[in-house]
């Protein structure tokens, strides 16, 4: 069955084995933190993309309309499998900053990456604007979520001290708006997530590789994740970084890495749709569906318990992350300048974050 890998699946299944194996001997040998960090999270990303490679041919199964949703919301795997492990680590900081920062490592980093280098190629591209018009209204919605709680449950505001049972309400409010989008967005047709002008040479592969390929995957993901986790807290104090920047930056980027793949391919085969569809629909179902399922399940697992109470500099960052975003997209067509300009963005909230500084 390995037969139906190309050449460039093989490459990413070997540095992913390779990496978690890697990280798995670290382990045991007592290697110091910053070893074993950096060899899962090139693991997490390698499995991360294998993810992202099983359910494209899952949704082709599917059928066309189905796999934008079908691959944001498996690709988010190892993102889900990142927040569990660092809850139980009591690493609230970090899943906070991660959470915000995957939806900003998607909106503005690799969507000005797939403008920058599908506008370079092609020049001027398009895509379908009521598409992006439904994105940019959910978008504004996950935005809401979290400055309406971080004021109201901020000290003064009407609803201090009960951080938590209003982080429930909202988050059972985002699963259902999230529930309803899911049939919504499937039923606008192949443009939402097209595979339309895929390679005829490609073979598709038999179910059971593609449902074995996920079901590996996502069983690796899930070791590599607890190992990234623990390595975190060391490889943070030796390079100096902050609980903020660590969730902001690096965990977001290193749980993207299907949104980066595949987001950044379609723009570069000039298929539009396709791109705005993996790559928002991965911040709206981290919005929508991840950050509320972690903020319940923190409850369940007992311990630190997760809020969507953030420090307004995220607050912010997300706003204008998403005014920016809008402005980009609605128009249905993006230029390499564009993607330029998100890109730009991302970096500055970056480094404003560097040195530290509250989430929560």
């Amino acid at each position: 069955m390995l037969s139906y890998f190309e050449t460039r699946t093989r490459i990413i299944a070997l540095v992913a084995i390779g990496a978690s194996l890697t990280a798995l001997v670290l382990r045991i040998a007592g290697a110091g933190g910053v070893e074993i960090f950096a060899a899962s999270a090139v693991g997490l990303a390698g499995l991360a993309v294998m993810v992202g490679e099983g359910t494209d041919q899952l949704g082709r199964r599917l059928g066309p309309s189905a796999t934008g949703v079908l691959q944001s919301a498996l690709g988010n795997l190892p993102e889900f499998f990142i927040g569990i492990f660092a809850l139980r680590a009591g690493l609230l900081d970090v899943v906070r900053a991660a959470l915000v920062g995957s939806i900003l490592a998607n909106t503005l980093l690799v969507l000005g990456l797939a403008f920058l280098v599908g506008g370079l190629r092609h020049g001027p591209q398009k895509f379908g604007a009521d598409q992006t018009k439904m994105m940019s209204t959910l978008l504004v919605l996950a935005v809401a979520a979290l400055a309406i709680p971080t004021m109201a449950a901020g000290p003064g505001g009407p609803e201090h001290g009960h951080e938590t049972e209003l982080s429930v309400i909202v988050s059972i409010v985002l699963l259902t708006v999230f529930a309803a989008s899911v049939p919504f967005s499937i039923g606008r047709g192949p443009a939402v997530g097209s595979l339309e002008g895929a390679s005829e040479n490609e073979q598709a592969w038999p179910m059971a590789l593609a449902v074995g390929t996920l079901l590996a995957a996502g069983i690796g993901a899930a070791f590599v994740s607890d190992w990234f986790v623990d390595a975190l807290k060391p490889a943070m104090s030796t390079l100096g970084m902050s609980d903020t920047f660590a969730g902001l930056v690096v965990v977001a980027i290193a749980g993207n890495a299907v949104e980066n793949v595949v987001g950044i391919q379609a723009m570069l085969a000039d298929k539009g749709d396709l791109a705005i569809s993996v790559i928002l629909n991965s911040s709206l179902q981290v919005a929508l569906a991840l950050v509320p399922v972690l903020v319940i399940a923190s409850l369940v697992m007992g311990g630190a318990t997760l809020t969507l109470v953030v420090s307004p500099l995220l607050v912010a960052g997300l706003a204008l992350a998403t005014l920016l975003a809008a402005l980009v997209v609605i128009d249905g067509e993006s230029t390499w300048l564009e993607g330029l300009a998100l890109i730009g963005l991302y970096v500055i909230l970056a480094a404003s974050v560097w040195w530290g500084g509250p989430v929560g």
